[in-house]
């Protein structure tokens, strides 16, 4: 009876850890906060949680060892299982060296003239960046560390480009804020998975010999570097408009 109750108390409490990191990380999404505090909140507690439902899993499966209750550890199992995957991004530190990306927020396709917002401003909802291009230190940093980052160029007419770069923002699930099919030019939002951060994008379509080039550019709304979100946003973009 007493190991059957700690059994489940430990299973209870890595439900609720796994429940409150999960809430942490979407709670943005269902509207309960802003990005930025499920984001400190995650990064404060994360893995205290995730520590400690490993710390009483053990505990438990140790003590159903030690009282001849081997065949009850299985509760206690699945809940170090739930603590590990808590903790599963501070764990895969330890063996994967993480990328280490510039302090950036900005990328774009066209360093020596990029697109440029006309309906987003600097006003927007939760914006502590602005959208007025950071010069040639943001240029030095970009080109450094993402050198594939280039314009496209494409052998479809503006019409064609432009239709399918509005195609290829709605299958990556970006909100559409305006678009001006007259000038080639439409602006999106669009959010991270985890912590749901709002990222600003302009495309731009400009007609050349034989075709088009395709502009892209990705700025988030806060923080002072995006740990290559954007740049990860960019070429998606790119390699979908090249392979589809």
């Amino acid at each position: 009876m007493r190991n059957a109750l700690l059994n489940d108390t430990i299973l209870s409490i890595a439900l609720l850890a796994v429940s409150a990191a999960a809430i942490m990380i979407f709670g943005s999404s269902l509207g309960f906060w802003e990005p930025i505090v499920g984001f400190g909140l995650s990064r404060q507690y994360n893995d205290y949680l995730g520590w400690g439902v490993v710390a009483i899993s053990i505990f438990g499966i140790i003590y159903n060892l030690t009282t001849s209750r081997a065949g009850h550890i299985f509760k206690p199992f699945i809940a170090l299982i739930f603590g590990l995957a808590i903790l599963s991004s501070t764990i895969m530190n330890f063996f994967v060296t993480p990328v280490r990306y510039p302090p950036i927020h900005d990328i774009t396709t066209n360093v020596t003239n990029p697109p440029e917002f006309i309906f987003l401003d600097d006003s927007r909802p939760g914006a502590k960046n602005s959208l007025t291009y950071g010069g040639q230190d943001i240029t030095e940093q970009q080109l450094n560390a993402f050198p594939s980052i280039t314009p496209i160029i494409s052998n479809l007419s503006p019409d064609k480009a432009y239709e399918k770069a509005l195609n290829i923002a709605a299958t990556m699930g970006w909100k559409m804020v305006n678009a001006d099919p007259t000038i080639y030019h439409f602006e999106s939002t669009a959010r991270t998975r985890f912590f749901n951060f709002a990222d600003d994008v302009v495309v731009q379509v400009v007609k050349i010999d034989n075709g088009s080039r395709i502009d892209i550019r990705s700025v988030s709304r806060i923080g002072r570097g995006d740990r290559g979100v954007n740049a990860k946003r960019v070429l998606a973009f790119m390699t979908q408009f090249e392979h589809l």
